[in-house]
């Protein structure tokens, strides 16, 4: 990338401000005041808080899509900052800087745009519908309320303009997953799958964070257009930098399910269907992607960084793929979907192909939301997430039928769906990259073509065993309510359009999303049109085989009685990955580490104790032998009377009610705040 990142987006920027871009701000405020707001008074309305979590939400979507169309239309990108404290005076700019200033701002151009109306338009959608599908649940409110507290943490990490704010939504994301996946928390898979999500993703965290610093220490701030300005003129660089920027790639690497953090996406599966649609096509799996696209000058000056981007994202996309062909839970299917999915998008990064990827980022999240809402739709109506309990369900439920056709026909790269172009741009750009050299060019674009054959395989499958045939489960399927089905419509809408957007050449989403000094190929007859035939002929190809093998059950292959069962059962073990983990690491510091800490526990720190209690004991009873009875019956009197009344107050404090916890909380941040800024 040639050229400064700040005089080249100076000079693509207009010649006017945008009042509604000046707005912004409120896009990620609105969530958090519907989270407030549903948390104080959800219970009392008649809709357990999920219109206000919907007004917020629509309202943030509306100020999306007419910010995004300033931009469109020629207002400037707006970068502010306001000083939360700073120590030491910075003096300087850069790796010159001699002091710590911690910023709130807001840096809002194309790429926050286009985030901002992904995160908020899926959000919108995922509540309408979550009205219908958790319409019974005992803990309604709640679920909007950490629905809500989830967009928002999202929104603030995109809007940041610097690592600090960022690490704050990312840390929310975090924390909310682990509210969401573990809804039902009575289950024990359910709360295991939202730990194993948890703690998955900090591993990754605690590179991020010395990423993090590792950069604070290089560049002197934590400003990201002052970071990747650095990078860009070369005044940071070498292996330092390479260091600190795959340390900040292992946040993304757990967060975005790449290999080999990716164990916890699947068994995420265990939350809401409405979480798992929102988790995997417009939050916290987005977020490694967002952050990788927001540094992306930053990796390209840290050497072979972005090769190891490359590589793992090929890794990903593969493994997942082969995963997803052997499920038979349907949210199973589509969460290895989701990886393979990933990997595509980090791998065009990988290769500097940057519109690309988030183009691609943008395409997914419209399908595979609609994808998951319908897998929500067909389990709502069969009672059960196992294909092999389904069968024939387009005679019950058309509507859902028709919109999740559409949704795996994006998925698997049929033309003229959503996923045929941004799936195809990125194939293309691998192969550039290869052609110029680059070894990593070459394993994206193979593994990348290898990768189209399998998804179109396992969307076959799926397909086939869910809608066609007979009905295997128990009951009478039914459609499901138009609260549930308008968005499958919607989403479905959408997957069928939003490709025309980036249409090689002509399509106006390069216009949107390109980085200064990022290479844009003229059309070419190979690349536009003989590579996306060849693509179409692979899928068309592993959909005929599909159709042989699980429709018409023409091909029959025993794998277990042939040479290859290892590699099924591989398959079956999921790389023996989970076993790896808890073999290598949980159990070493379950068995060992805990039952060494807890024999210490009992017989060396207890024992102490014991000892020093007795001693004071002895003291105490010789020293009350010595005093006078009435003064020692006053003071023990007096500490109970003290104890009973201090009991008495915090009983009003201990209440057990979430709501009168939120309030102490939420005054104590607003009187902390006062202070802070009066100070």
């Amino acid at each position: 990338m040639n050229g400064s990142f700040f005089l080249a987006a100076e000079a693509a920027a207009s010649s006017r401000d945008g009042f509604i871009t000046s707005l912004m701000w409120l896009v990620p405020l609105l969530p958090f005041v519907s989270t407030i707001a549903i948390g104080f008074f959800g219970k009392k309305t008649k809709s357990g808080g999920s219109t206000i979590g919907i007004f917020a939400v629509g309202t943030a979507f509306v100020i999306s899509l007419l910010g995004f169309i300033d931009l469109a239309s020629g207002a400037h990108a707006v970068e502010k900052a306001w000083t939360w404290f700073q120590l030491g005076d910075p003096g300087g700019h850069g790796a010159e800087s001699g002091g710590l200033v911690l910023q709130f701002g807001m840096n809002y151009d194309f790429l926050t745009g286009i985030m901002f109306v992904v995160v908020t338009g899926i959000s919108l959608m995922v509540h309408i519908y979550s009205t219908g599908y958790m319409h019974d649940d005992s803990r309604y409110t709640w679920f909007f309320t950490a629905l809500s507290l989830f967009t928002g943490s999202m929104l603030l990490l995109v809007i940041a303009n610097n690592l600090m704010q960022a690490l704050v939504g990312w840390e929310g994301v975090g924390v909310c997953s682990y509210f969401l996946i573990g809804h039902y928390w009575e289950e024990k898979e359910n709360s295991s799958a939202a730990i194993k999500a948890f703690i998955t993703t900090r591993i990754g965290d605690v590179g991020f964070l010395f990423g993090i610093f590792g950069l604070f220490i290089i560049g002197g701030t934590f400003n990201i257009p002052e970071l990747n300005h650095l990078a860009e003129d070369g005044a940071i660089g070498g292996t330092t930098l390479m260091i600190a920027a795959l340390l900040l790639f292992l946040g993304p690497v757990g967060k975005s399910a790449q290999f080999p953090l990716h164990v916890w996406l699947p068994d995420a599966m265990a939350g809401p269907t409405p979480v798992s649609a929102l988790i995997h096509a417009a939050t916290m799996v987005v977020a490694g992607i967002y952050l990788v696209a927001r540094m992306l000058p930053v990796y390209e000056a840290a050497g072979a960084a972005l090769d190891v981007v490359a590589i793992v994202a090929a890794i990903t996309m593969l493994i997942a793929a082969g995963l997803a062909v052997i499920q038979d839970d349907i949210k199973r299917v589509l969460a290895y979907s989701t990886i393979s999915q990933l990997g595509y998008m980090m791998a065009a990064l990988g290769v500097g192909a940057y519109t690309a990827g988030i183009f691609h980022l943008f395409t997914h999240a419209v399908f595979k939301a609609l994808l998951f809402l319908g897998a929500g739709s067909l389990i709502h109506a069969v009672h059960s997430n196992n294909m092999s309990d389904m069968g024939g369900l387009r005679k019950y439920m058309p509507h859902t039928y028709k919109t999740f056709m559409i949704g795996s026909l994006a998925l698997a790269g049929i033309f003229p769906f959503a996923g045929f172009f941004s799936k195809d741009e990125i194939l293309a750009s691998s192969l550039h990259h290869a052609v110029d050299g680059s070894p990593a060019g070459w394993i994206v674009f193979v593994v990348g073509m290898l990768t189209a054959f399998l998804t179109a395989l396992y969307v076959t499958r799926m397909v086939i065993k869910t809608f066609f045939g007979d009905f295997r489960g128990h009951g009478e399927p039914h459609e499901s309510p138009g609260s549930m089905v308008t968005p499958l419509w919607i989403l479905a809408i959408g997957s069928a359009t939003v490709g025309l957007l980036g249409i090689p050449v002509i399509g106006v989403f390069q216009d949107w999303i390109t980085l200064p000094g990022e290479e844009h190929h003229a059309f070419s007859f190979g690349y536009n049109i003989i590579l996306p035939a060849v693509t179409m002929v692979l899928a068309g190809f592993a959909g005929w085989l599909g159709y042989l093998m699980f429709y018409k059950d023409r091909i029959k292959v025993d794998i277990l009685g042939s040479p290859f069962a290892w590699a099924y059962r591989f398959l079956e073990n999921k790389y023996y990955l989970d076993d790896i983990y808890m073999g290598g690491v949980i159990r070493p510091v379950q068995y060992p580490i805990a039952r060494f800490t807890y024999w210490t526990n009992q017989h060396i720190l207890d024992g102490v104790v014991n000892g020093v209690a007795a001693g004071t004991i002895a003291v105490a009873d010789q020293t009350y032998d010595k005093l006078d009875q009435k003064g020692i019956d006053y003071l023990v009197n007096g500490a109970a009377g003290l104890t009973g009344v201090s009991g008495g107050l915090l009983k009003y404090i201990q209440s057990g009610n979430i709501q009168r916890y939120a309030a102490v909380l939420f005054a104590a941040v607003a009187i902390f705040v006062a202070l802070l800024a009066l100070t």
